[in-house]
């Protein structure tokens, strides 16, 4: 038996953007993985439904 390279599942998020996202009621940041899209977030800060077409959106590196 051989060590793994990498962790299991590795291949499948490889690609995965990282976006920070700041609530558009509230202005408080919460990072999203580009898988994470169709899922509902929460705002950490006022707890309301965070509207992907209204919050502004930075790219990570």
């Amino acid at each position: 038996m051989t060590t793994p390279e990498h962790c299991p599942g590795f291949e499948k998020h490889k690609n995965l953007k990282s976006f920070t996202c700041k609530c558009p009621e509230c202005g408080k940041e919460k990072e999203i993985f580009s898988d994470e899209f169709h899922k509902t977030h929460l705002c950490p800060g006022c707890k309301k439904e965070i509207d992907f077409t209204k919050c502004s959106l930075e790219a990570s590196a």
